[in-house]
């Protein structure tokens, strides 16, 4: 599928605008809602340095790049590469939300028990603990999002490029 750019350049604005208002949960915010629509229309390489970048510049931006931005981008960028092999055959809000539920328990088990303490030395059980409140809003936020957002951004990313297709049809009638 033809990638627009302009496109794919305001959803990466868009999500990193956000993540940088100031005083909200630092983890409900729509990089899942934005990555899923992106593996299944610009597919898995796309949709990966989405992930990815969004994590090492929001960092950049503001906490700094350490271990914890390696990562935490890499893993976000297997979460955009397994949403293009999941979105293969399936949309909306019900998968959307379904694989929210999966990508985001996965991301915080391979972050948030790994980099506390293989890096911190942190014990596993204060991890453990601290992480069961943060993957619930966690989850809150990406489900939420994946609900109502996911399924707007795929409509909007796709109405370009159906219009594109016919564009094209029309073309090579005339």
């Amino acid at each position: 599928m033809k990638k627009n750019w302009i496109k794919y350049t305001i959803t990466f604005i868009s999500v990193l605008l956000f993540r940088l208002i100031p005083f909200r949960a630092p983890n409900v915010e729509p990089i899942m809602s934005v990555v899923m629509p992106l593996g299944k229309t610009y597919g898995g390489i796309m949709s990966f340095i989405f992930g990815s970048l969004s994590i090492i510049i929001y960092d950049s931006m503001t906490s700094g790049v350490g271990i914890w931005t390696l990562v935490t981008a890499l893993v976000y960028g297997l979460i955009g590469y397994g949403s293009f092999l999941y979105f293969k055959n399936r949309s909306g809000w019900k998968s959307y939300a379904s694989y929210a539920v999966i990508a985001t328990i996965a991301y915080d088990i391979l972050t948030g028990l790994t980099i506390g303490p293989l890096f911190f030395h942190q014990s596993f059980i204060v991890s453990l603990i601290g992480q069961i409140p943060f993957t619930a809003l966690h989850l809150l936020g990406n489900v939420s999002f994946a609900i109502v957002l996911s399924p707007a951004i795929e409509r909007w990313l796709v109405k370009e490029e159906s219009k594109v297709v016919n564009v094209q049809k029309v073309s090579l009638v005339s």
